[in-house]
């Protein structure tokens, strides 16, 4: 039988039972003490009881912390940035400071709230989800808090919705007015995304060990579907990589994938080309190869790192005139 004893007006429940570590808590009322005694006895005799003192001590912010310690560095490099960005920006937020024993679906529905108030796209607050989600799986995988709930999965259809994605072609004209503004220096990024597909994180970490002129390929390695690919170069690709220095560090192009996108969007305003992100660039040339050439869907998938048909369509939205 449990223990329930008045310390200083706080009621303290206790239960000792042989092949249980000993468990405590205190309580402002007495009912509450008795019932919480009553529960975990009850779980005990079921063989349904777990230990959630390490979950009770552990908030959001210790489990994203954790995370990015002992997990995060296993992944690929551009995966490290942008999940180690998104875990600082969680950690802003009240949810934060919840346990993750105490972290309820109606915690982070009031979190999807927040964020879509601030104006962040449904896609934004779902990877946003699935980092906590990730928490939550790591937890009962390797920090033993087996019998964690993870809230993620119990919100249902509360999860904003998937997007169908952007479809931005660049207009008649847009191209041009790019190059002219990107000069010698960004110039070769931009050619050379639109002559590979490539994405802006596998253009950052192109080192010319991986590029091979004679063969007239390169080698993704680590890429964002967690596979290597070797994408075959077309003669406007080799003619970018012809022009190029060859630089002391390895690096093709000498850019992290921030200094991309914030090159990409200073260019873009500067020639006032509006609503247009780097990526929408390897959107283009995937739609230019349904609409250029005479390549398979499976050829086209080759060289786009795209594993199923349907991500692959996604991006092939062919203009009618053509």
């Amino acid at each position: 039988m449990a223990t329930i004893t008045n310390r200083d007006g706080r009621w303290q429940a206790k239960i000792r039972r042989q092949g249980y570590p000993p468990k405590s808590k205190t309580f402002m009322r007495q009912a509450d003490a008795e019932a919480w005694a009553r529960k975990a006895e009850r779980e005990m005799d079921t063989g349904t009881w777990r230990d959630t003192s390490e979950a009770d001590r552990t908030t959001l912010a210790d489990g994203l912390s954790r995370w990015r310690d002992e997990v995060l560095p296993d992944l690929a490099p551009s995966s490290q940035i942008a999940d180690g960005n998104r875990i600082k920006m969680l950690m802003r937020y009240s949810i934060a400071k919840i346990s993750l024993s105490r972290l309820r679906s109606a915690d982070l529905a009031d979190f999807i709230r927040e964020r879509r108030a601030e104006g962040v796209s449904g896609n934004t607050v779902r990877l946003d989800l699935a980092q906590i989600s990730r928490v939550f799986r790591t937890a009962q995988e390797s920090w033993g808090m087996e019998g964690l709930p993870n809230p993620v999965r119990a919100l249902g259809r509360s999860k904003p919705r998937v997007s169908s994605g952007r479809e931005r072609r660049l207009e008649p004209g847009e191209e041009d007015k790019l190059m002219t503004a990107a000069g010698p220096t960004f110039g070769p990024v931009i050619q050379f995304a639109l002559a590979t597909c490539a994405r802006r994180g596998e253009i950052a970490e192109l080192t010319w060990k991986h590029v091979h002129m004679a063969r007239r390929t390169m080698r993704l390695v680590d890429t964002k579907n967690g596979s290597d690919r070797t994408v075959p170069l077309s003669t406007a690709a080799i003619a970018v990589l012809e022009s190029l220095p060859h630089r002391l560090d390895g690096q093709v192009f000498g850019m992290s994938d921030m200094q991309i996108t914030k090159t990409m969007m200073r260019i873009a305003k500067s020639v006032g080309i509006d609503d247009l992100h780097f990526h929408d660039l390897r959107h283009e040339a995937i739609s230019r190869l349904f609409e250029r050439t005479k390549l398979t869907e499976r050829q086209i998938a080759q060289i786009s790192g795209h594993k199923t048909a349907q991500m692959l369509w996604r991006y092939a939205h062919l203009r009618a005139d053509d």
